[in-house]
């Protein structure tokens, strides 16, 4: 049985990241799917761009939610209004 791309330690992988801000590791020699594009300048072991991801991706949440919230908290309450 053939290992997957993605499991191979010899593999060179570059690091993706979409529209809402989340990341990806891809390998270097496969086209970049729609939607993502590659972090310049970062590339190498399976382990190396991990490492890049960890230290990178502090905030697991998806950037459209991490607006909303913020835009909930500067929003003000209406005390009068009914409930």
């Amino acid at each position: 049985m053939t290992a997957s791309c993605f499991e191979r330690e010899d593999e060179t992988f570059i690091v993706l990241t979409n529209h809402e801000e989340q990341y990806s590791i891809w390998p270097q020699w496969k086209a970049i799917p729609n939607g993502w594009k590659a972090v310049e300048g970062i590339s190498g072991n399976k382990k190396s761009v991990l490492e890049y991801i960890e230290k990178s991706w502090t905030d697991m949440r998806p950037l459209s939610l991490r607006q909303w919230m913020e835009a909930q908290a500067t929003t003000p309450v209406d005390s009068t209004a009914a409930v």
